[in-house]
């Protein structure tokens, strides 16, 4: 039986380290970084503009429906005999 470290390919792992450019890697890492900054950035304005336009529609709504009762009051109170 073999233990792990036996066949772990520490030849290709070297190699493959050896092989690594450390500037491509760091322009990686720094796009990922600005990249995921965006996508983050993009989510969070879009979650706020649906909070204003939700909000921006339930002021709508509660207007609309202010009118409509004082239409409703105004008209009860032009009646003759509604008091």
């Amino acid at each position: 039986m073999t233990s792990v470290a036996e066949r772990v390919p520490l030849e290709r792992i070297s190699q493959r380290a050896h092989a690594a450019r450390p500037g491509r890697t760091a322009l990686t890492v720094i796009a990922t970084v600005l990249f995921c900054a965006g996508w983050l950035a993009y989510k969070l304005l879009a979650v706020a503009w649906l909070a204003v336009a939700w909000c921006g529609a339930a002021v709508i709504e509660g207007w609309q429906e202010a009118r409509k009762a004082e239409a409703v009051r105004r008209a009860r109170a032009g009646r003759p005999g509604s008091r």
